[in-house]
């Protein structure tokens, strides 16, 4: 039978605490109660045919705490007349959060409320779209504020984060909170003080005005022979003064790998780049590239040709090295397993690795392979090298 129980009434505003819409009532200044609950009460027939438990559950719902119980008459002949709950009722926004226990959450959310009127008010509106996100948030909450305060007084300020002397406040604290920290400063701060053109928690520096830790790029020449003044073979230098290197190379490589990197062989003209984690926009500074042949060296797996789909945005001319069927199937003894591949299209592969990749994410050679560029003979790298530089007359 299914007659509504104090249990169920509970549940409903449970539902509701769960959606924000208790908390952001309160933001909104919109009365959510009283509110009618939905109830479901035995039938005329079952109130005949089952009168005893009908009894056990008037006793039951007419002692549901915080509800108003309205009910109707019910008569019959041999039973007489009764009142029988009909309807339940939540009156007043303080019953609904004792029903459910949240009294303290209420009150401390109505706290934030009240000082968040009183020094940003701008930030009310976040507060009613994320009341539950910002009561996991109320212990720091002032801190939120102290941060937006000085951000108003000091826009674009030009210093490092750690920089900022806020009593209480650290650099590791704007960093664990910088996602909401940049919805709230963009509620807050003049346009003149957001570059809007940089985006996403690793940018906060740069959309605020705080200088960033300088990107450093990691590299290798290739060429001791025809380019001795290079400072040694494995050199990191910020991605600034590498936009400006303009070295006499004709060919970069490029790999994930760091042991690839250190034993990449020597080729004349040439250098090698460690990884792209300090991100292609970044090597997209330096201009020099553009003349330059471009060899990624990645994974064979879905992965491994996204991130060359990536770089090609970036440098439409790259080409990919041994990332081909048959290095793929020379080594399959050594093929492993992809976590977690990728599925979406990638619209700037070749023929030739488009045919490979949807091989791999549609699992024609077995589930989630991969091959590791690491696996891969150096006897084969070395040899297939040769061909490129063959191919470029850069031997010569």
């Amino acid at each position: 039978m299914n007659w509504t129980r104090p249990v169920d009434l509970r549940a409903q505003i449970e539902k509701l605490w769960a959606q924000g819409k208790i908390l952001a009532s309160l933001a909104t200044n919109t009365p959510l109660f009283p509110r009618r609950l939905v109830f479901n009460a035995p039938s005329a027939s079952e109130m005949v045919d089952h009168f005893d438990a009908v009894r056990a559950w008037i006793r039951e719902v007419e002692g549901a705490a915080y509800c108003r119980i309205e009910t109707r008459s019910f008569r019959h002949r041999a039973l007489g007349s009764n009142a029988v709950p009909a309807e339940a009722w939540i009156d007043r926004f303080d019953d609904a959060v004792a029903l459910i226990g949240k009294q303290r959450q209420a009150a401390r959310f109505a706290a934030m409320l009240d000082i968040t009127a009183r020094r940003q008010p701008e930030w009310i509106a976040w507060l009613q779209r994320r009341p539950l996100q910002a009561l996991e948030l109320a212990e720091v909450w002032e801190r939120f504020l102290d941060i937006a305060d000085w951000c108003k007084k000091h826009p674009r300020p030009g210093i490092y984060m750690r920089q900022i002397d806020i009593p209480g406040i650290h650099t590791k604290f704007i960093e664990t909170h910088r996602g909401v920290l940049a919805e709230l400063l963009d509620l807050v701060l003049p346009a003149e003080a957001i570059d809007r053109a940089v985006s996403g928690a690793g940018r906060f520096d740069a959309r605020y005005g705080f200088r960033e830790k300088p990107v450093r790029i990691r590299f290798r020449i290739l060429d001791q022979e025809t380019m001795p003044a290079w400072p040694g073979e494995d050199i990191t230098i910020t991605a600034d003064a590498f936009a400006r290197l303009n070295p006499p190379v004709a060919t970069i490589f490029i790999t994930e790998n760091e042991i690839n990197f250190l034993a990449f062989p020597q080729v004349k003209r040439s250098l090698i780049l460690f990884g792209a984690g300090y991100g292609f926009e970044l090597l997209h500074r330096a201009d020099w590239l553009s003349r330059c042949r471009i060899y990624y060296w990645g994974d064979i797996d879905t992965h491994g040709f996204a991130i060359l789909d990536q770089l090609r945005h970036r440098f439409a001319h790259v080409t990919s090295f041994l990332m081909d069927p048959e290095t793929f199937m020379a080594f399959r003894d050594l093929w492993g397993a992809e976590p977690l591949p990728i599925k979406r299209d990638l619209a700037a592969l070749t023929t030739s690795e488009q045919s490979l990749y949807d091989d791999l994410r549609d699992n024609r050679f077995g589930k989630n392979l991969r091959l590791e560029q690491e696996k891969i003979g150096f006897g084969w790298v070395e040899e297939k090298l040769a061909e490129i530089v063959l191919t470029t007359g850069q031997g010569e």
